[in-house]
């Protein structure tokens, strides 16, 4: 065995005997196109974070029948390595789990248990993979995490959620458009994740999970554990709002986190060259993309949580044709959107109930 290896479990046993639990987990979430891949990167340019792609734990890893549920070692290296899967291969360019399977075990073994609950692996997983790129502090940005701030809170009490809120049109018109990342992102998208993404796509759909995350955020308005922020308000003044995150996850504040890589976008080619906050991104959706009905729907649907959150409508009539034709295809748009992502939702059930409450 490695020294590397020893050094890995090692740190492992005093996670497990609870004695290095002195750093925070970050969760950042929001609605999907809400600026938390942007926040990710952000925090992660900090000489203690690191910044995890999007892990998709929770509803596709583990739902409320498995909550303390006490799990085989098998099942529990099955976990770690999907984990560790996703992790170094994207979620939607994932392989093949047997080239997981060791390093998984690894983790398993660390742990110095005969039994696992899902809480627990995923946890260890953060830290295992924290601790290997050298830094002590786990960032996770899956943007649905907003559905289940209550169990971050309660399985992790070091966690720190930073929940990302924005303009409901602009998350519109990003969503719009969202399927042509296959020819913009550096590494491409597989051809069904394409059709996934270009088929999820209906103004009352997104507007109705716009309201969703928004919803499942106001009960913990004044938790001192979650910090809710609105993309533009940080766009506007990056500086002072980043402070005031840093003191919040109890890290120092430096400048140079700013200097982010700008990818993920909608509308523009990834470029890891260039770096920096782009403001251009703040309104865009009124200088085009989206058609009059488009935004007619997204407004009234969304009119209660945009005011609460200062987001002020426009006047503006719908077409009636165009109208007509979205209500008419919203129940078929919700049926092959609910096919097209069958395969990510474990508990369907528990899935919808939580994106209609």
């Amino acid at each position: 065995m490695t020294y590397g290896v020893l050094k890995q479990q090692s740190y492992l046993n005093m996670l497990n005997e609870k004695k290095s639990f002195e750093h925070p987990i970050i969760f950042i979430v929001g609605n999907s196109r809400s600026g938390t891949t942007m926040m990710s990167r952000i925090l992660g340019n900090h000489p203690k974070i690191f910044k995890f792609l999007e892990l998709h734990f929770f509803e596709e890893l583990w739902t409320p029948h498995d909550k303390n549920k006490m799990i085989s070692k098998s099942d529990a290296v099955s976990i770690a390595a999907r984990l560790l899967c996703v992790q170094r291969e994207d979620y939607v360019l994932q392989g093949d789990l047997k080239y997981f399977n060791e390093e998984a075990e690894n983790i398993i073994n660390a742990m110095g248990m005969d039994t696992f609950t899902t809480e627990q692996i995923f946890k260890t997983f953060l830290f295992y993979e924290t601790f290997k790129n050298g830094k002590t502090i786990p960032c996770e940005n899956t943007p649905r995490n907003v559905f289940y701030i209550a169990e971050i809170l309660e399985f992790y009490p070091d966690a720190r959620v930073v929940n990302m809120i924005r303009d409901p049109r602009d998350i519109l018109l990003s969503q719009k458009k969202k399927w042509r990342r296959w020819n913009l992102a550096e590494r491409g998208l597989p051809v069904k994740e394409v059709i996934r993404l270009f088929n999820n796509y209906h103004p009352i759909t997104i507007s109705k999970l716009w309201n969703s995350s928004i919803s499942a955020t106001e009960k913990y308005a004044d938790n001192k554990r979650v910090l809710s922020l609105r993309y533009e308000d940080f766009i506007a003044e990056a500086e002072q709002n980043l402070n005031k995150i840093c003191n919040f996850i109890g890290i120092d504040f430096n400048e140079h986190l700013l200097e982010v890589t700008q990818g993920g976008s909608s509308f523009a080619k990834d470029n890891s060259g260039q770096k920096g906050i782009r403001k251009d991104r703040v309104g865009r959706w009124q200088k085009g993309g989206l058609n009059s009905t488009e935004i007619y729907l997204c407004q009234s649907i969304t009119s209660v949580f945009m005011e609460k959150h200062g987001y002020f409508p426009v006047t503006i009539q719908p077409n009636p044709i165009r109208l007509i034709y979205y209500f008419i295809s919203f129940p078929l748009k919700i049926a092959l959107a609910f096919f097209l992502n069958l395969k990510r939702m474990r508990n369907v059930i528990e899935t919808i109930k939580r994106r209609l409450t």
